[in-house]
């Protein structure tokens, strides 16, 4: 079978192909590498696109990865000649910074040994700072789907009012977690928190090591920087971008990797 092969090496997802055909219609399909070499040995195969009509062709990439385009003019009839290119559409600048957390050794904490070489054992794996009208919402389930992956989790302590003291109450739960999570919303800026203080909990002052994991819930970036333009540079998951369930899956990974 003759046909015209187009090798478009790696492709992004969204990534549009555009096929410009001269002629007669013609068959445009796009193939990933496993069933483009099956459309070449003239086996079954599965394919985008189909037969062209009019030009120019234009076929959204699917899925991340090696792609082809094959244009053939089986069961038609003429001649056509084609030409291509791909589009990258606009996409949205980063809203948050979801580095994997592995990537940031300072957010397991690890305790220092004694002058007696022992090392206290932490009493909880993960606390969670937060304020109380987000219980119900994030912070029961995020307890529980961490509970359910094996971790100790010690949250209800940290549920915090007006009045509290941030400062010592995230102190407090360094102090006997391995992993601390804290949680921004409307109802904790709402608080009257001052942002240096919160700064200065999410990020050591001296060493400048990131300690506590912000989780954004319901709010955006801009909202965010209004409040402390450092924090929203710091590595952070979101309710608007993660599931509940696959924050905590990440969370139980990075400590059970630190054991």
């Amino acid at each position: 079978m003759n046909f015209t092969h187009y090798n478009l090496g790696h492709r992004e997802r969204g990534d549009i192909v555009e096929v410009t055909l001269k002629g007669n219609s013609a068959n445009v399909r796009l193939l990933d590498s496993s069933n483009f070499q099956s459309y070449r040995a003239g086996r079954r195969h599965s394919y985008h696109g189909g037969r062209a009509t009019k030009s120019p062709v234009r076929i959204p990439v699917p899925n991340s990865g090696h792609w082809h385009v094959a244009v053939d003019m089986q069961g038609l009839g003429g001649r056509v000649s084609s030409s291509i290119r791909t589009i990258r559409p606009p996409r949205p600048l980063p809203t948050i910074n979801e580095a994997p957390l592995g990537s940031i050794p300072s957010l397991v904490r690890t305790p220092a040994p004694a002058d007696d070489g022992t090392v206290e054992e932490l009493e909880f794996d993960v606390f969670i700072s937060h304020a109380s009208e987000d219980k119900d919402s994030v912070v029961r389930p995020l307890a529980e789907a961490l509970r359910e992956g094996g971790l100790r989790v010690w949250f209800d302590e940290f549920e915090l009012g007006i009045g509290d003291s941030l400062r010592r109450k995230i102190d407090q739960g360094l102090a006997r977690s391995r992993f601390g999570v804290v949680v921004l919303s409307r109802s904790f800026f709402g608080k009257g928190w001052t942002n240096y203080e919160l700064d200065g909990i999410v990020t050591k002052a001296v060493s400048g090591d990131q300690v506590l994991l912000p989780i954004w819930h319901e709010i955006t970036k801009k909202e965010v920087i209004e409040y402390s333009p450092s924090i929203a540079d710091k590595l952070a998951r979101s309710t608007a971008t993660h599931t509940v369930e696959e924050i905590a899956e990440e969370i139980v990974s990075v400590i059970r990797k630190a054991n």
